[in-house]
């Protein structure tokens, strides 16, 4: 299975080694032509509690660690 990786941006630290991520995704409406924006929230593993709220990471999808957590952290950006 190719790797799935998604880059956003740490909302939440308030729980041990778990960040929720935001993701956005910016596309055109087929229809109406407009510039639209989605937000989606991820739930990420974060092994040693390195992000904190407002950086930006890149999550990769994995095998489930828990009941909603199925990414991790890759790497900070910023």
């Amino acid at each position: 299975m190719a790797r799935i990786i998604k880059t956003g941006t740490v909302v939440s630290d308030k729980m041990q080694k778990t960040r929720v991520i935001k993701v956005e995704h910016v596309f055109r409406h087929p229809k109406y032509v407009k510039t639209l924006r989605k937000t989606k929230k991820y739930y990420a593993h974060d092994e040693n509690n390195i992000s904190k709220i407002g950086d930006k990471v890149k999550i990769e999808f994995t095998r489930p660690i828990s009941k909603l957590k199925r990414w991790k952290i890759l790497e900070i950006i910023k």
